[in-house]
């Protein structure tokens, strides 16, 4: 049977949960996840949390799937420790610090791989198994027919979003939040930008980034029989009544081995909805259909009133339980009880007595026995064995019904016996101290040109597709002594898997060695062609040990997350080479939608389109791999006047990313990083490398 998975924001909607069904639930404990703004839970509350879903055979799942800095290491560490100890169920990563943090500390913990890890492939999925990780939440985009594959392949359990709010862009590669306004959704505080108005020709008129909600209610059997082992409700920012009607209209039909009714449909949509709800990209259906908004309606008051009373009234929840008594004479009375997983728990009362008037029965110790009354338990079937003409007091049969299903609790409530270390850093590389080389990164092969390739980049990293296609302009930076890297692109599904292989192949003969890789996905593919690993943004670098880990993994650089100050990328301690984009347009989103195609029902994506805010921004869109969407930055990352703050980070190289530049642009801008010309944009950033993200 799926296994469901609801959100806990809070005390309230976790009982809400609990009482309609859930067979897990996951919240967030301290800063350190990705939902700072819900309530989240206290220590105390986290123990008697754990206490309530395990009595009632309900697993819980801490949250921890959030980039950290070295600062917040430690007390993550010290966070996981105690999650252990109290018997939390497993932890969900982003950052493969964090995860490189937990094997240490609690190597006994299951650790669970968050849609925030971005990983789409069965090759992402296989990468995370090598890593220790033993469930993979996929990526909300994949369709049925992707998801199936990976079940079929899997090494470890797949969970899937199954309903609540769809994000534009992948999650863990959106930094539109953080560029825009300082609030990121990798450090847990995303503000929805997506939900705002946009639009083109200088209108902000629409809504073009905000998805409805996701629902797979009608595809509950489909996933079952697929292979998928959870099913996973969104909502730990949601009002405790929608957790309850959710789980519950889920629960049910899950029990069931049934999809929703058409009244189930209608409770959903009361609870929440952003024009009704959408399953396009389960069913590969993209298009303008999916996009909806959060409209002012009545509260439905006696439907939020009927989900109180299910987690407001007592236990309507009930764990299956087989009693059994025996009542012999001379000895002491027997009553156990046994559980659905096994446990079994057994209490002796007083010696029954001879009857006098009327015997006790079977029949009567059965009735007795069943009634679980008030407890989370409910007695499917009682055997007992009485001896003929005996007798016993009803009250202590009561009494030992009482105490055997406390001892059952205690067993069901028992804390893991798991290992637990203290967090060490470990050894601290020292910064290199030579100035940082210049590496460029461009978009199309038309950016490469004899001019640039005179001015002798460290590295020049282009996409897998345009090398391939435009051979003779990897063998002319080759022939000027400049070494070319492969970047693979962020977003490849399982279905284009071959086609990048056949593109890396073809680049491998033509002498390319390199691959610059996003994605966990993208990390396997190009490891298993034999190519040394560069490491990109995408992939989070946030702190020491992810470069540990990426080292351990093989790579031999990776680019520091540009949501970091300049102070931090200084202070981490650089196991591998480490490189910072220093100038170009930060990418925003990388979103499975063409938003081009759903505004003008046109596929020209080949051009620069750009999208604009309600202030007048305006961001390009430009096309990635696939029929998908890149949106840029409306202004340009320019660091060229500031080479004595970013020379001293230690710092392998600084990036050039070339997006929207033509051929004689990116010349000109190289040419100002070296110091050899005045080049400016008009309009600048400075990123986020003078400034905090939250």
């Amino acid at each position: 049977m799926l296994e469901l998975l609801a959100p806990a924001g809070s005390q309230e909607a976790l009982v809400a949960a609990v009482q309609n069904g859930a067979n897990a639930v996951y919240l967030g404990f301290g800063d350190f996840n990705a939902r700072r703004n819900a309530k989240n839970f206290s220590e105390e509350e986290v123990a008697a949390a754990v206490s309530y879903c395990h009595l009632r055979g309900v697993k819980v799942f801490l949250t921890l799937n959030t980039l950290l800095t070295d600062r917040e290491l430690p007390a993550a560490a010290e966070l996981a420790v105690r999650a252990s100890d109290m018997g939390m169920d497993a932890v969900l990563v982003q950052d493969l610090g964090v995860l490189r943090m937990l094997k240490q500390v609690v190597p006994d913990l299951p650790v669970h791989a968050s849609t925030q890890m971005s990983v789409h492939t069965l090759d992402g999925v296989k990468l995370c198994a090598d890593l220790g990780i033993s469930r993979v939440v996929l990526a909300r985009e994949l369709g049925w027919r992707e998801i199936e594959h990976i079940c079929l392949h899997s090494p470890v359990e797949i969970e899937v979003f199954g309903h609540g709010a769809l994000c534009m862009c992948y999650s863990g590669q959106c930094f539109f939040s953080s560029v825009i306004g300082g609030r990121s959704g990798n450090r847990g505080l995303c503000a929805q930008p997506c939900r705002m108005k946009y639009g083109w020709n200088g209108k902000a008129d629409e809504y073009p980034l905000s998805l409805k909600d996701m629902s797979l209610a009608g595809h509950l059997e489909q996933l079952r029989k697929m292979g998928v082992k959870c099913v996973k409700l969104e909502g730990r920012m949601k009002r405790p009544e929608y957790v309850a009607i959710v789980t519950g209209v889920y629960s049910r039909a899950i029990r069931e081995g049934r999809e929703p009714t058409a009244e189930e449909l209608e409770m959903l949509r009361q609870a929440f909805s952003r024009d009704g709800f959408t399953d396009s990209y389960f069913l590969g259906k993209k298009g303008p259909d999916m996009f909806g908004i959060r409209r002012e309606e009545q509260e439905p008051k006696e439907l939020f009133a009927q989900a109180r009373a299910t987690y407001e009234s007592g236990e309507n929840r009930k764990e299956p339980v087989h009693m059994f008594a025996m009542v012999r004479g001379g000895e002491p009375a027997q009553v156990g009880v046994t559980d659905a997983d096994g446990r079994v728990a057994t209490v002796s009362g007083p010696v029954p007595e001879q009857a006098i008037n009327v015997p006790l029965t079977a029949e009567k110790v059965e009735g007795q026995l069943s009634r679980t009354g008030g407890t989370p338990f409910a007695c499917e079937k009682v055997t007992a064995y009485v001896e003929p003409g005996l007798s016993l007091p009803l009250s202590a049969l009561n009494a030992m019904r009482r105490d055997v299903l406390d001892e059952l609790g205690r067993q069901r409530v028992a804390l893991p016996e798991r290992r637990t270390m203290e967090f060490k850093a470990g050894v601290r590389y020292e910064n290199p101290r030579q100035a940082p080389a210049i590496t460029v990164c461009v978009r199309t092969a038309d950016q490469i040109s004899a001019e640039l390739l005179r001015l002798k980049p460290e590295r020049l990293y282009v996409p897998t597709d345009e090398a391939a296609t435009h051979p003779e302009r990897v063998e002319a930076a080759q022939k000027a002594g400049v070494v070319v890297a492969a970047a693979l692109p962020r977003i490849f599904w399982d279905t284009e898997r071959d086609a990048v292989v056949k593109d890396l192949e073809k680049l491998k003969g033509l002498g390319v060695e390199e691959a610059l890789v996003a994605t966990p996905g993208a990390i396997r593919v190009a490891q298993e062609l034999g190519f040394a690993l560069r490491g990109d943004y995408g992939l989070g670098v946030f702190n020491s040990q992810t470069l540990k880990q990426l080292k351990r993994m093989g790579f031999v650089s990776a680019t520091a997350s540009f949501e970091l100050r300049l102070a931090q990328i200084r202070d981490i301690s650089k196991a591998i080479d480490t490189e910072m984009i220093a100038y170009g347009r930060l990418p925003l989103m990388i979103t499975e939608n063409c938003i081009v195609h759903n505004h003008s029902g046109q596929h020209t994506c080949g051009n620069v389109n750009q999208l604009t805010d309600r202030k007048g921004e305006r961001f390009p869109v430009v096309k990635a791999y696939g029929c998908r969407n890149e949106i840029l930055n409306a202004k340009k990352l320019f660091l060229a006047d500031k080479r004595a703050d970013w020379e001293k980070l230690g710092l392998w190289a600084a990036r050039l990313q070339f997006t929207t530049e033509n051929a004689v642009e990116c010349v000109q801008v190289m040419e100002r990083y070296l110091g050899l010309g005045r080049s400016e944009p008009n309009e600048i950033t400075r990123g986020l490398y003078y400034r905090a993200v939250e």
